[in-house]
Formats: C-alpha cells, structure tokens, sequence
C-alpha cells in the first residue's frame, strides 16, 4: 500500500495515529542512503498528511522544509555512536540495572482488531474529550522537544519530521526519528520510562511492526517501531498529555 492510500483510506480511530505515522517509515525505508526532508482521515472527517507529498495539500499544515524536499546528512552507524546513545539511554533510566526489556508481544493479524489498550491509547491522544486533534496539528521541528518528559525521542536519534497541537483540550505530538541502535534496546528504553512513569505498557506485534502503547489518566502514548532494510530503526511516537 502507498502512502497516499493509507492517508486515503477511512481508518477506524483506534489505528488512526499509528495510519498517520506508518508513512514516515515507509518514506524513510525508500532511501537507504539518507531519508529524505519531511513533510487519512482525522478522527472525524479531515485528512491528516505527514508525508511530505501530501503535506502541500493542506496549506495549514506546511512541510518542516516549507514545501521544499531536501536531504538530511546521512546518519552514523558506527560502533562508537551507538554505543554512545545506548549510554544516553541507560543514564535517562538510573543505568542498566533499571532497564527492562519489553514484555513478549501479543501477534496479531495485520486485520485483526486492535486491542483494548491499544484502542484506548490511540483515542485518548486524537479525541480527547471529544476533540478531533488530529485535524489541527501543524507542522514543526520544535514538536519533537516538546514531548512528554518521560517519552523523549531515543537519545540521539535523528528526527525526521514532527507535528502537533495544543489547541483546546488537545496535547497531540506525532513525532518520527530515525536512530542506529537496534529494535529491542529502543523498545526496552521506552517500556522502561512509560514504566517508571507511572504508564502502563503493552506490546503488540502486527502487521510486521512492534508497537508499544498505554494510558496514565487521560494521557497516552502509542510507539509504532521497526527495523529498516538499511539497518536503522525507525519509530513512529504519537503522545498526548504532558
């Protein structure tokens, strides 16, 4: 399927984030040299665009390049610097001792329906109280730090498109990174943080992607994470809640 299908398609709310932001990892897993610049149906009635072809069709939501597509640098994949990001990682989580891995996945059908925790997450960030978030976020660099403290990009990782709103009741941030350090550490920092914060984590594994979703109160994350041709990791974070 192609991204512009997937924007296309009527996709019931509990997969809309994870819709969203599967586009940015395909786009990504186009260019094994180096992802390019960044640019579906919201939760009620309008399309939400991400991809950068699609993004100049919705003039209140511009493109991070302004409707230019550029290349980013490519991303090191040394021994050295993924060392160093795993050691950022471990820091953010009071060192290895604390790091637990993510839980054994629930496998589901690629058309199988999502589950009760997935759901949950998925509407708590696009309506909450009924909002329809996703049809106002607007598009930014700036979103990826302003994440949730306790859900940060990987350490080091390579941001390459980000969107979100603080309009009404809404706290939505839709970021997309790209990071050499391999599936499960990525997936054992963020089970750890949602953990220790005071999130619950499940993991789920559909359709060939491992996601990572929970709630805490009316916030709630859902972490859509897999391993590119080219040997990076690409994650998919939506959030909502500060």
């Amino acid at each position: 399927m192609n991204i512009s299908t997937k924007f296309r398609a009527p996709l019931a709310l509990s997969v809309l984030p994870l819709a969203l932001l599967a586009a940015c990892g395909d786009k990504a897993d186009k260019d094994a040299k180096g992802p390019t610049d960044p640019a579906e149906q919201a939760a009620l009635n309008d399309q939400i665009m991400v991809d950068p072809d699609l993004a100049g069709q919705n003039e209140g939501n511009a493109a991070l390049t302004g409707g230019v597509e550029q290349s980013l640098p490519a991303i090191a994949m040394t021994p050295e610097v993924i060392q160093a990001a795993k050691e950022d990682a471990m820091a953010l989580v009071g060192g290895s001792v604390n790091l637990k891995p993510a839980a054994k996945p629930v496998v589901l059908a690629a058309n199988a329906p999502d589950t009760p925790t997935l759901t949950a997450a998925a509407r708590a960030a696009v309506t909450p109280g009924g909002s329809n978030c996703a049809s106002l976020v607007k598009y930014s660099a700036n979103w990826a730090a302003k994440l949730p403290v306790a859900l940060p990009v990987y350490p080091r990782g390579a941001t390459q498109e980000a969107a979100g709103t603080d309009e009404g009741q809404c706290a939505l941030r839709v970021v997309n990174f790209l990071t050499p350090v391999a599936l499960e550490d990525v997936l054992a920092f963020y089970t750890t943080r949602a953990g220790s914060n005071g999130y619950s984590a499940e993991h789920v594994k559909k359709g060939g992607e491992d996601i990572l979703s929970g709630t805490k109160g009316g916030a709630s994350y859902v972490i859509y994470a897999h391993r590119q041709s080219n040997g990076l990791t690409s994650v998919d974070l939506v959030t909502s809640g500060k």
